[in-house]
């Protein structure tokens, strides 16, 4: 009977170590919110019990996408208005962005010669038909833009990946010979490639490393306004695959990055078809670059799931979008959470386009756009402009548009915007080589994405754009936690390696 029972006692310890094994834990994480409501990347600590809640599930073993990085771009204006501010002001300001305790920027991009966000028109090679660019010079960069990238990389303790992008060759090597519009001649395809590889040269010795390049800042033209120039799918594929590539490669720079296009995700189809219509044309193009200017709230997801299909083992890339067409609204959290706020196409797009450019949020867009993209294959997502002044610039064309960080160089004051907290949202949280994984959601009202890094935590961040707040059961394997996300609010949830 002894035996019996020690059997007995043996059998009902193992059903009860059996039902703790598999009984659910709670999950572990820290939790950061930006709301409408006041909070700016708060960290929550405490829930409350909810009896309606969505499910929220993470697949960590599904893996979809690398991640490159999350930043923005380094341009004269945001350059020379830090030179206008006190260091104690450039001090939080570069910080902010490139610190770890900031928004950790980790990709990031500049404009080659000028661009409506510089100062004048320029040109580092300003002297007509200098086939061999003898007379080449970054000089213009030297005042402003060099400078706050060499701080940057004194800030960032992960460093940053920088790219450049061309608005234009300039005027003498174009057929209308103007800074706005045209098409580079054939006879100066050899010289604009050389223009790369003496660009890479000239930052290397001001001990800037440029990763890649986009061959050329929207293709299509920008409506014959401040620098540009103009490509077909064809003609940029050839420039790159018997031209940039092979001078590249030729000068001992194969390495570096070319992405192609650069311009609006609608109409993507035509431009990667043709940039990879070869091996020897594939073999130079390690990438799309798209903007987000072609709708106020539409992803176009079909067109990223094409791009990406049609070259799955390439980047693809967001490399600009920012509020556009609007003067900065000053120190006034709420407007950016508010449906008020107008974009180019409101005014200018054709009439059967109309549909895509309705009135919106500023932080909605951001929050969305970026989810939404993260969702359908893209790699890494690039803001515009870092910093501008309570008008939108300094742009020479007078192009005036919002960024993250608003600065009243008079007063030395400055304002970070609400946009900011949703950069640091993914930049912050999602590093370099993260992998995007599969999320089952059963609140389709709620926006989520979510990545593993390479230190083994999982970033899931959350969007509720709607007016109440919601509940919702975030699991991982046999772990749970019952979150509440506010009304109009964005969540970063940082699950640490279990």
């Amino acid at each position: 009977m002894k035996h019996l029972k020690n059997i007995a006692m043996v059998l009902c310890m193992t059903l009860v170590l059996n039902s703790c094994k598999h009984e659910k834990q709670e999950l572990k994480m820290e939790v950061f919110e930006t709301s409408e409501s006041g909070n700016r990347l708060k960290q929550l600590t405490s829930f409350q019990p909810a009896k309606n809640k969505a499910t929220i599930e993470l697949f960590p073993e599904i893996t979809f996408q690398k991640i490159t990085g999350f930043g923005a771009a380094f341009t004269e204006s945001s350059a020379h208005l830090l030179n206008q501010l006190s260091k104690a002001n450039r001090d939080t300001i570069l910080q902010a962005y490139f610190s770890r305790e900031g928004a950790n920027y980790s990709l990031t991009r500049t404009h080659m010669n000028s661009c409506d966000f510089s100062l004048t028109n320029y040109s580092y090679a300003p002297v007509e038909d200098d086939f061999s660019l003898k007379h080449f010079s970054i000089e213009e960069d030297m005042d402003d833009l060099i400078p706050m990238i060499k701080e940057a990389m004194t800030i960032s303790k992960d460093g940053f990946k920088i790219f450049g992008s061309p608005w234009t060759a300039p005027p003498w090597m174009k057929d209308n010979n103007h800074w706005v519009g045209g098409k580079l001649l054939p006879k100066y395809y050899d010289t604009w490639a050389l223009f790369f590889s003496k660009y890479i040269d000239a930052y290397k010795k001001e001990g800037i490393d440029i990763w890649g390049f986009t061959v050329e800042n929207e293709p299509h033209g920008n409506g014959n306004n401040w620098e540009s120039m103009h490509f077909t799918p064809k003609e940029m594929t050839d420039f790159v695959e018997f031209h940039l590539g092979p001078k590249l490669e030729a000068d001992g720079y194969g390495d570096k990055i070319i992405l192609g296009y650069d311009q609006n995700r609608a109409g993507l189809k035509e431009w990667v078809d043709e940039m990879y219509r070869s091996p020897s044309s594939s073999k130079y193009f390690d990438g799309t670059a798209i903007h987000w200017y072609e709708s106020t709230y539409e992803v176009f997801p079909e067109d990223l799931q094409y791009a990406h299909n049609r070259a799955p083992s390439k980047y693809l890339i967001e490399t600009e979008g920012c509020i556009d067409a609007e003067v900065p609204v000053w120190k006034d959290d709420a407007w950016y959470w508010k449906k008020e706020a107008t974009d180019w196409g409101y005014d200018y797009a054709e009439e059967k386009d109309k549909h895509l450019h309705p009135k919106y949020a500023p932080v909605n867009r951001y929050a969305r756009d970026i989810i939404g993209c993260l969702n359908n294959w893209v790699d890494g997502w690039v803001d515009w402009n870092m910093v501008l002044n309570r008008q939108g610039g300094p742009n020479w064309f007078e192009n005036w548009c919002i960024a993250p960080v608003i600065v009243d160089p008079d007063k030395d004051e400055i304002y970070f915007t609400p946009l900011y907290d949703i950069m640091v949202h993914f930049s912050r949280y999602i590093r370099p080589e993260a992998k995007v994984i599969k999320v089952e959601n059963t609140d389709k009202e709620l926006m989520i994405t979510a990545a593993k890094n390479p230190d083994g935590s999982i970033a899931v961040v959350i969007f509720n754009e709607g007016m109440t707040n919601k509940s919702f059961t975030i699991k991982l394997f046999n772990q749970s936690k019952d979150i509440q996300i506010s009304k109009q609010a964005i969540q970063t949830i940082v699950i640490p390696k279990t």
